[in-house]
């Protein structure tokens, strides 16, 4: 379970074609689930939840709800080294408003999936390393852009702990 949003932060003006910020807040919450088979390498994961937008004073302009679910299967061919696909569905579920919404209710929509490699690998004995590649091909849109997109993860977290000897395994 999980919950979240976003503070407007950044200089926001509506005359200027690109800003630091997006000129309001938003609240987002949700839940996932991860299936891993540490005997085989299999790993699933789902996450769904739903973003809430609050209105940009600058322009009183509120985008909708939207929901959106996350997915990834992969399969580990060695401890270190994994394959898989990933996708995500993003469906806005209720219209735009205010007084700039002229072109409509604006309740977009697009489907991505596409293949994930990631690798971890130690950094030092307290910290590890983790680099993920995934990219999507979208589809199904719907006043959303579509094509490609790829991204890269970088994490760094504590080290797995060691498996225990085999001495004490038969405690």
């Amino acid at each position: 379970i999980y919950g979240g949003g976003d503070i407007p932060v950044g200089a926001y003006d509506p005359n200027r074609l690109a800003n630091l910020g997006i000129g309001h807040g938003a609240i987002d919450g949700g839940f996932g689930y991860t299936y891993l088979n540490p005997q085989t390498g299999f790993e699933a994961s789902i996450t769904t939840g739903f973003t809430g937008n609050f209105e940009n004073p600058d322009t009183n302009y509120t985008n909708g709800i939207d929901w959106h679910t996350g997915w990834g299967v992969s399969q580990f061919l060695s401890k270190q080294f994994f394959v898989g696909a990933v996708g995500y569905f993003y469906n806005q579920i209720t219209p735009d408003s205010g007084q700039a919404a002229f072109l409509g209710s604006n309740e977009s929509r697009v489907i991505g999936v596409g293949p994930q490699v990631g690798y971890i690998f130690p950094l030092s004995d307290q910290l590890q390393g983790y680099l993920n590649l995934k990219s999507y091909f979208e589809f199904d849109n719907y006043r959303r852009p579509d094509g490609w997109n790829a991204w890269v993860t970088f994490v760094i977290s504590p080290a797995a702990p060691p498996p225990p000897s085999a001495a004490m395994r038969r405690r």
